[in-house]
């Protein structure tokens, strides 16, 4: 595909998502219909149409409108790039611009959601919530989140593990969050093919998940109440606790089983915690903004009943889990 082929695609996958599309389905969707499509032009559509979606707003205000058309302008203007460079109308490009968007060029109003890409109601929470930092707390969330992984214990050290990537081509580096993470600073996409996380030497976690578990001293039967993937679980088991696993949608732990087996962890799933265990962990159900740069089109998605919705849940499963646990144990919270 040429750079407007590839343009053109992401256009008309960012018009399904305003529809109300998810965007991984409009990805695979656009995939499947698309079997011309290599595994770089793959890579760069997505690469576009997320850029669009942590720059919703923005974009829209420097290409003049709201349409996916409108968007990708706006973030060729944004990147520095020439937009009639990629809109010329040549073989699968997108039509060239017109006059009226040649004009239609501004830079987004400052100071607000328009700027820093949140929808107006999330404004006044964010300055609430961080005072002074709420503006670069949230322009931070209109950049790339890092790939960072997790060293797995029990089957080795970091430096294992960074020697192991290294002979698949990706490079990483310590990270200070934690002493099991590394973040990827070269050949992020051949993680997934790596002969490290095949044999369960590394995990894709964030930093900011394994600094939560880090916190978790001591060992023990431990419960992880909320555990969706079971990444916080995984990495519990490989410090030494006996771990069960218990979410709301079993479902969600689907894939558990065979990613603890293939890093040497026995847990136990459960759909309806018994007992008492020495320490409780609830990661709850929340908002999601701080994985806002992986899946930037929740921010969009989320609305004020939603998020009402949400901290009324969390005080549920706290009143829930507070139960399981044993007398001198401890519970342990996060969102």
């Amino acid at each position: 595909m040429t750079p407007g082929a590839r343009v053109a695609a992401a256009i008309e996958i960012l018009d399904q998502i305003d529809d109300g599309m998810p965007a991984e389905q409009a990805l695979t969707r656009w995939a499947r219909a698309s079997r011309f499509a290599g595994s770089g032009d793959r890579a760069a559509v997505r690469d576009h149409v997320f850029d669009v979606l942590r720059h919703w707003r923005s974009d829209a205000a420097r290409g003049g409108g709201q349409t996916g058309r409108a968007r990708m302008i706006g973030r060729c203007r944004a990147m520095g790039v020439d937009p009639t460079e990629l809109f010329d109308g040549q073989g699968h490009a997108p039509a060239s611009l017109s006059d009226a968007e040649r004009s239609a060029d501004r830079d987004p109003a400052p100071g607000g959601g328009e700027a820093c890409d949140l929808p107006d109601w999330l404004v006044p929470v964010f300055e609430a919530s961080l005072g002074v930092a709420w503006q670069d707390t949230a322009q931070a969330l209109q950049g790339r989140a890092p790939v960072t992984l997790r060293v797995n214990l029990a089957r080795g050290d970091a430096a294992a593990a960074r020697a192991a990537l290294a002979a698949d081509g990706v490079e990483t580096r310590e990270n200070a969050r934690a002493a099991t993470a590394l973040t990827v600073t070269k050949g992020a996409r051949k993680v997934r093919q790596s002969a490290a996380l095949r044999d369960g030497l590394i995990e894709l976690q964030d930093a900011a998940s394994q600094a939560a578990v880090m916190a978790i001293a001591g060992s023990g039967r431990l419960l992880d109440y909320c555990a969706g993937g079971g990444g916080k679980a995984l990495a519990l088991a490989a410090r030494g606790w006996e771990v069960t696993a218990h979410d709301a949608d079993p479902a969600r732990m689907r894939d558990l089983p065979n990613r603890a087996l293939r890093g040497g962890h026995q847990i136990a799933l459960c759909e309806a915690p018994k007992g008492s265990f020495d320490a409780v962990l609830c990661d709850a159900p929340c908002s999601g903004s701080g994985t806002w740069r992986r899946t930037p089109e929740a921010k969009w998605r989320l609305t004020p009943e939603q998020l009402a919705a949400l901290c009324a849940l969390q005080l549920e499963i706290l009143a829930d889990a507070q139960a399981r646990v044993a007398p001198g144990g401890v519970l342990y919270y996060a969102t």
